[in-house]
């Protein structure tokens, strides 16, 4: 029905436009003369209404007035009344013509009235088809979740089934016993990788039947006996494994650490042995120390018994120490000392023990140093001893982790059961040897040493060998100590009478104490230690004091400076071969050489110009004071000074430089004394000059005898010696 009238609807807007057309096509009476294409727009004008309001009126009448069409008729004088009519006649006209049209067209508006009739009958059907449809759906949608919910308790029913099929395949898998693994175990050989494979399996069978007899499973008694048997055979054929490697340790001339690799590609062995027969784990372990303990002690007893036969034959006795005189006589039954001293106390080349290359050298070969006839120091043997120690301990310590499984205290303890009995014998031995020792520069390199080794043994992390450096420490300090406070006592009861004939020339005890505080110096730099400060410290001034009281032995002053420069400067130079510039001690010595060495020129320069300083002193004083009238009685004085310099300047200057390099062994140290005293001198005349340039002497004159500086100062430049 709703179809039909949309239809109804549609054929009476088709009508209106048709009659529309039909008058937009005919012209009406003005169409042809006037022009006018459009009916005269008259708006909603109602004159007949009670709510008429004059001023709305006035705005219509206006805006028609406005209208084109409207214009153009006033313009040509067109009679509304008749224009009205002729309009009203066309209308009857265009609405005659639409009813003939509609008459024309009946048989189509019937035609098109059926079609509508029939569209509505089959949207009816479709209606009714629809409404039976969605009373389907409706079923379906109930069908559907009763579907859902049997589904869902079916996937839970599945999950469950599922969850237990796992739970009970893992139970059967961990209990049943496969024949691949009874065939391996009871008849490959531990070498092959398949029976370490199928112990593996073993060992997780085992560990999960406990874990179901921990929680009542019955099953578990069904198994239980076939894996003690294949346990008791897996331990069997491992114990003999790993005890026939170990008895392989002690055969002459092997190197164990090819059946320490061995075992340690098969240390599951171990493991299995350390969670299912502990007694037998216990057996191995202690096998296994009480063998390699016995090896290491064996071992390092003999090697450090063959390297002490290639030590040098001369070592230090304790009548080998600073402060002795090389004259000083011994007993009958005495052993000859060393053909020179001087060699205990210089360190040469054997710093070079403890240089990055030489400390991780290969250790020393006994028997091939005595096929060569080669002789070491001490602290070579020590350090080829302990390297060897070092290394086999890092390696040992390390095996015992990985291969017994241990770690903390439990490594350390393993550790020192295997290794302990080899550092005590290594300990008594250093012990008994520095009983003896009196070479301080030795046992000092050997504390350097272990300071290395136990930096190398933290990179390695090997804790386990903290114990025994501290232990060697504690041995070496203390008679490094007593080495030094034994120097120090020799220096400071040395009685320079008993030194026999003396000279200017650097002492022998001095020369001792440069090389030997070099050395230590230079070693203790790479590693600082205050206590080895404090001790050459003391030494520093018993040495001091010591040079003191021998330059007290000669006479005249001059003798003792130029003794005191020499010794000052000798130890000087050899300090700063080989220890920093900034130095304690170089700091020091390089204090007292300046200030002897400017006494030195001043008792220089007084034989021949010490009139003329006296002279300068006492004027620049009285100036200084205000007194420079005094100067006017001293014209005379000045005269001779002036007269006695001007004559005999060049000899003195000749005769000093003689002098001074006669005294000085180190020539450079001469030269810089002559410069030193030249330059004095040009200060001290220069000092001159300005006294008599003082108006009481500016009239003296003698002042025209004068030197000029400038010609002074290029004569003293030919006193120069150069080298």
């Amino acid at each position: 029905m709703a179809a039909a009238a949309t239809m109804a609807a549609a054929a009476r807007e088709l009508v209106l436009r048709a009659g529309a057309s039909d008058v937009e096509e005919e012209e009406g009476p003005l169409g042809g003369g006037s022009g006018l294409q459009e009916p005269l727009q008259l708006g909603e004008l109602d004159i007949t209404s009670d709510e008429f309001i004059l001023d709305e009126v006035d705005v219509h009448i206006q805006a028609n007035l406005e209208d084109e069409l409207v214009k153009e008729a006033l313009k040509t004088g067109v009679d509304l009344r008749h224009y009205s009519k002729q309009v009203e006649l066309e209308l009857q006209q265009i609405e005659q013509k639409s009813i003939r049209d509609y008459i024309q067209e009946s048989e189509n508006i019937a035609s098109l009235h059926n079609q509508i009739t029939a569209c509505d009958a089959v949207l009816e059907r479709m209606e009714q088809m629809l409404g039976a449809f969605q009373s389907d759906l409706s079923s379906i949608s109930s069908e559907i979740r009763t579907l859902q919910e049997q589904s869902g308790a079916m996937n839970i029913r599945l999950r469950n089934r599922q969850a237990v099929r796992g739970k009970l395949g893992e139970l059967v898998d961990g209990l049943v016993v496969p024949s691949a693994l009874v065939t391996a175990i009871l008849e490959a050989p531990v070498t092959e990788p398949r029976f370490l494979e199928q112990l593996q399996e073993l060992d997780a069978k085992a560990a999960a039947v406990r874990e179901q007899e921990a929680m009542g499973t019955a099953a578990c008694a069904d198994v239980r006996g076939v894996l003690d048997r294949l346990r008791v055979k897996a331990v069997t054929k491992i114990r003999e494994f790993i005890l026939q490697k170990i008895y392989s340790f002690r055969k002459p001339m092997t190197n164990y650490q090819i059946p320490q690799a061995a075992l340690l590609k098969y240390r599951f062995f171990y493991q299995f042995l350390l969670g299912n027969e502990r007694a037998t784990a216990k057996e191995i372990r202690d096998e296994y120390v009480e063998t390699l303990s016995k090896i290491y002690l064996s071992y390092y007893r003999s090697y450090v018994g063959r390297l002490m036969k290639v030590q040098y034959e001369e070592v230090a006795e304790k009548d080998d120490l600073m402060g002795v005189e090389d004259t000083a006589k011994k007993g009958f039954f005495s052993k000859p000392s060393l053909r020179s001293r001087n060699t205990i106390f210089t360190l040469g080349t054997r710093g070079t023990v403890i240089s990055p290359a030489e400390l991780e050298a290969p250790i020393l070969v006994p028997h091939t140093a005595q096929r060569g006839e080669q002789r070491y120091p001490f602290e070579a043997l020590f350090r080829s001893q302990h390297y060897a120690l070092l290394d086999n301990s890092c390696r040992e310590y390390l095996f015992i982790c990985e291969f017994f499984i241990v770690s903390g205290p439990a490594a350390h303890d393993l550790f020192h059961a295997v290794m302990g009995r080899t550092l005590s014998m290594t300990l008594k031995h250093l012990e008994s040897y520095l009983a003896d020792c009196y070479d301080a520069i030795a046992v000092f390199l050997c504390i350097h040493i272990v300071l290395r080794f136990r930096n190398i043994a933290g990179k390695r992390d090997v804790p386990a060998l903290d114990r025994y450096w501290e232990q060697v420490l504690a041995l070496l300090w203390p008679r490094f100590e007593l080495i030094l406070e034994m120097n120090v006592q020799s220096v400071r009861s040395t009685d320079p009478q008993r030194l026999g004939g003396l000279d200017t020339r650097p002492h022998y005890i001095t020369r001792r104490y440069a090389e030997f505080s070099s050395a230590l110096v230079s070693i203790n730099q790479t590693i600082p230690n205050e206590r080895t400060l404090q001790l050459l410290g003391q030494l520093q001034v018993e040495v001091e004091n010591f040079v003191l009281r021998v330059a007290a032995e000669f006479s005249s002053r001059k003798e003792q400076l130029v003794f005191l420069i020499n010794n000052y400067d000798m130890m000087l130079g050899v300090l700063m071969e080989r220890a920093a510039d900034d130095s304690k001690e170089v700091e020091s010595f390089q204090q007292l050489l300046n200030a002897r060495t400017q006494e030195f020129i001043e008792e220089l320069l007084s034989p021949p110009f010490g009139g003329l300083v006296a002279f300068v002193k006492e004027a620049e004083a009285l100036i200084e004071r205000g007194q420079a009238e005094r100067l006017r009685g001293e014209e005379a004085r000045v005269t001779q000074l002036i007269r006695g310099f001007g004559s005999s300047w060049k000899a003195s200057v000749e005769s000093l430089s003689q002098d001074v390099m006669r005294s000085f062994t180190n020539f450079r140290n001469g030269t810089s004394i002559i410069q030193g005293a030249l330059t004095q001198l040009i200060q001290l005349y220069h000092r001159f000059h300005r006294v008599l340039s003082q108006p009481q002497l500016r009239a003296l004159p003698a002042r025209a005898e004068l030197i000029n500086i400038h010609h002074l100062m290029v004569e003293l430049k030919k006193h120069k010696p150069n080298f």
